[in-house]
């Protein structure tokens, strides 16, 4: 792990000016950015921990935590479950749209260690919006699932996925991959419909996602159907603007050349 008191090249050692009408913890928000803009800090590096960043600068961890809190808001720094905080990694995934597959198996092709963390799993009544999408009868029971999804253990998507139950009897049966899932009980998604759009992720969202408040993101509904075009999936998800390039390739039709 990096130093801070290492960093300054100028020889001061990353020292904090108490006496300074500058906040303790905007001073140090300020060595950090610099730091990582001159790269002494890397992509995806692992800072100290409040504790031992607090011991080398000789500050309060209350002022270390409001400090890393700044950064982590500004999109610079990312806070992983049970890892620590570290500089935000300049990852950039692009998706086509052109082809059917799991958020799983998308991340494992790319060398990525996909992962999920379950916010949500429940069974009831489907609802209006969801009977239309599946093309069920209006309170025909499904299961839901809702997971924010990782790679690498950066927080990439939050996605929110029903499946009726005569498909998925239960949604504790998904661990890992929900196609996976459907495949072991004989049901594998064939074709899919997607529409996209941009929206703005709110408070919560940005939250579990470790993004700036009010950040940009891809929204897309997804329903996939099966061989015989019954529709076995209605999955909403919200996908990190700044990580995601989704790609359309298209050709001219032989009618028009």
């Amino acid at each position: 792990m990096t130093m801070l008191g290492e960093i300054d090249e100028a020889g001061a050692a990353g020292a904090l000016d108490e006496t300074s009408p500058t906040p303790l913890y905007l001073q140090l928000q300020h060595l950090i950015e610099s730091a990582v803009g001159a790269g002494k800090l890397k992509s995806d590096e692992a800072l100290p921990s409040e504790r031992d960043l607090a011991r080398q600068l000789g500050i309060s961890r209350v002022t270390v935590r409001k400090a890393l809190a700044g950064l982590v808001e500004k999109g610079i720094l990312v806070q992983r479950w049970g890892s620590g905080t570290f500089i935000a990694p300049a990852m950039h995934v692009e998706q086509a749209l052109s082809r059917l597959s799991s958020f799983t198996e998308d991340m494992k092709a790319r060398g990525l260690v996909p992962a999920a963390v379950v916010l949500e799993r429940s069974l009831g009544p489907s609802s209006p919006d969801e009977s239309m999408a599946l093309g069920l009868s209006p309170g025909q029971p499904v299961s839901r699932l809702q997971r924010l999804r990782l790679a690498g253990g950066i927080a990439m998507a939050i996605e929110h996925a029903v499946v009726p139950t005569r498909f998925l009897p239960d949604p504790d049966l998904v661990d890992g991959s929900l196609y996976a899932a459907l495949e072991a009980r004989g049901h594998i998604p064939r074709r899919a419909l997607q529409r996209l759009h941009a929206v703005l992720l709110s408070p919560e969202q940005t939250k579990l996602l470790n993004v700036p408040p009010a950040s940009p993101a891809l929204y897309i509904e997804r329903r996939s159907f099966l061989e015989n075009g019954e529709a076995i999936e209605f999955t909403c998800s919200y996908y990190r603007g700044d990580a995601y390039d989704f790609v359309a390739e298209l050709s001219l039709g032989e009618h028009e050349r």
